[in-house]
């Protein structure tokens, strides 16, 4: 089956109709209220105010507070004051539409392969209704680069992969692009991409001039689509225009209702009516054409000025699975430049993505894997136990919507009713409910009582939480740390023999350690140093200079210390670096379980002693540096988490 399933119908990524569709009896309010807050958090690139929520979703105060109560005790989003901010752990609900789809597993490594031959920025996307939504994006890193994030939605018109989707598209598609054009003349429900420009005014000659080309082009192969000649409603030269065929009020502009003549200085055509120039996009049906016809599509500057693209389609069991896009910008190449130099490079690493298509295929068909699960342990007793702690401040139902969700997965794409409600541990009443209303929200589809994620999933947090680094994942978990213990809490990196701190929280102690972050320190004799120097297999320990009197310089002794260290998996220094300075650290591992950085805890040695260290401390440490990881594994399922 194909990867890529488009949602239902009525279910528009900005259409009116999906807007104003009926929400269905059956439908569970808290749930559609607690998206409406998420995908508000969302807009507001992660992080709102109470109020602002409050104001942005049309909720009572007391719902959002209800609401936000019930993310945060599901570690969706972080209560910091009066705000609130989405958490990582949120993107548990966009992996698991990740992971069913299969394409990032599959297909994310020669997505990197190619960015790093072309060394041009490069993506994958899915097509969300009238939209496109990335879902990779290997970014080259320069003062002009790509910042659009996995998650984020653009309107296809506006994009290359968009006309190369619209190759599979029917009437019902078609007529749901129409009506979103005319909602939302500036794209003003894509917060991913500039607001589209106004039309541009010009003369009753040049729009006779159009009216002939429009009339040639209907009888030219290249603006037919599906077989059919294109009406003046479909004719993507005019798109939606109302002015066609009619006349205006003479020398008026519609949009400030004065006259012109006054404003500008006169011009060829004026005194005559006028009428608008075609906008951004409404050239897509014929774009959509052409790219039938070639297999490619371009897109040369559409969403901005400088940015330019070059897509082709990925497919599998002879649908369009996915879009491959090379991304750069025209002070590297110009559209035509990218086309010509790129194509023959992209066509092979498309055939290379198709063939580990079909191989991935072949072999899930030799080995099917069963699609339902065991249910999660411990759900019905967490929930059991939120509503005890919150009272009425939990909301219940929405937990349990937004758990349905987490039941598709790798393995388990399609589901019916009976397996979510096994993989949930839900009833089947309950489960019901929740589908129907995420069906109806447009966040799974139903097909013959089978029902998939959609896209549409990815907007409920990932495009905001798939930039945040580690020191960001890290941070509340070191200022909780940090409170507890009222010491100084820190998180480091390995940069060759020296540790470079990212993250930092310190005490307003008079006796406290003052270290900024980006501070770079010998790895030797550091706590940080020695949990991360123990996780290579040849660590680097050459120049061991005493900088106390109590520091370890001999390369022997200090292996052996590395060996115990990554035997008993902390480490603790005293007084090594600096006298007075005691330190305990642990290190942060990443899914595959390399080390990818430490956190310690550093104190002057009058505060604890060894022994206090790792009775009362370490056990802190350790769980918080276990909630570190936890975040971690989440945020760097389907992508690389930046390290600072």
């Amino acid at each position: 089956m194909p990867s890529n399933v488009a949602p239902a119908p009525g279910t528009g990524t900005s259409s009116a109709a999906g807007a104003e569709a009926v929400v269905p009896a059956e439908a569970v309010t808290p749930l559609i209220r607690g998206i409406a807050v998420l995908r508000r958090l969302t807009d507001a690139d992660g992080v709102s105010s109470l109020s602002g929520l409050e104001r942005s979703t049309g909720l009572a105060r007391s719902t959002v507070d209800r609401i936000t109560a019930t993310l945060a005790r599901r570690g969706y989003v972080r209560l910091d004051g009066r705000d609130a901010v989405l958490a990582p752990r949120l993107m548990e609900l966009g992996n698991a539409y990740l992971a069913a789809l299969r394409l990032p597993r599959l297909l994310d490594a020669h997505a990197d392969a190619l960015a790093d031959e072309l060394d041009e920025s490069v993506s994958l996307a899915v097509g969300d209704q009238d939209g496109i939504r990335f879902i990779h994006q290997a970014t080259r890193r320069r003062a002009m680069s790509l910042s659009f994030r996995i998650g984020d939605l653009l309107p296809a018109e506006r994009t290359a992969p968009g006309p190369l989707f619209a190759t599979e598209w029917g009437d019902r598609e078609w007529a749901r692009w129409h009506e979103r054009r005319a909602a939302d003349p500036e794209d003003r429900g894509f917060p991913a991409v500039p607001a589209r420009s106004r039309p541009i005014e010009y003369g009753e000659d040049d729009r006779n001039d159009e009216k002939d080309r429009i009339g040639a082009n209907r009888t030219n192969p290249t603006n037919r689509k599906n077989g059919k000649d294109l009406t003046a409603a479909q004719d993507p030269t005019v798109g939606n225009d109302p002015t066609v065929g009619k006349d205006l009020t003479v020398g008026k502009d519609l949009t400030v209702g004065k006259s012109l003549a006054a404003d500008r200085p006169e011009e060829p055509g004026a005194g005559r009516s006028a009428r608008r120039l075609p906008t951004l996009g409404d050239d897509f049906e014929q774009r959509t054409a052409e790219a039938r016809e070639a297999g490619w599509a371009l897109d040369d500057q559409l969403i901005e000025p400088g940015l330019v693209a070059l897509s082709m389609p990925v497919r599998e069991a002879g649908r369009i699975a996915c879009v491959v896009s090379v991304v750069s910008h025209t002070s590297r190449h110009t559209a035509a430049d990218l086309r010509d130099t790129l194509l023959p490079r992209l066509r092979k690493a498309v055939a290379a993505m198709e063939r580990e298509l079909r191989e991935a295929q072949h072999a899930e068909s030799a080995t099917p894997t069963p699609r339902a699960t065991a249910a999660p342990s411990g759900l019905a007793v967490w929930t059991g136990a939120s509503k005890q702690e919150l009272g009425r401040e939990f909301i219940e139902s929405l937990a349990r919507g937004l758990t349905v969700i987490t039941a598709f997965g790798e393995g388990r794409a399609e589901l019916n009713l009976t397996e979510v409600a096994q993989a949930t541990g839900l009833a089947r009443a309950t489960a019901r409910r929740a589908l129907i209303t995420l069906e109806h929200l447009g966040y799974v589809t139903a097909h013959d009582r089978v029902f998939r994620l959609t896209p549409r999933v990815l907007g409920l947090g990932f495009p905001p939480l798939s930039r945040t680094s580690l020191a960001e994942i890290a941070a509340p978990h070191l200022t909780e740390l940090s409170q507890r213990l009222h010491d100084s809490v820190s998180l480091a990196v390995l940069t060759g023999d020296e540790i470079q701190y990212t993250g930092r929280v310190s005490t307003s102690r008079v006796m406290s350690v003052h270290i900024t972050i980006g501070t770079r320190l010998p790895a030797y004799p550091t706590a940080l140093g020695r949990v991360m120097l123990a996780d290579l297999p040849e660590p680097p320990l050459t120049e061991l200079l005493p900088l106390t009197p109590r520091t370890i310089t001999d390369p022997a002794r200090l292996k052996a210390v590395l060996d115990r260290v990554r035997e008993e998996g902390y480490a603790l220094v005293d007084e090594e670096l600096e006298v007075g300075l005691r330190s305990v650290a642990v290190p942060v591992r990443e899914r595959g379980g390399r080390v990818v950085a430490a956190v310690n805890v550093a104190m002057h040695s009058s505060r604890r002693t060894p022994e206090e260290c790792v009775a009362e401390v370490l056990p802190e440490l350790r769980a918080a540096v276990g909630r570190i990881e936890e975040d971690l594994w989440v945020a760097g399922r389907f992508r690389r988490v930046p390290r600072t």
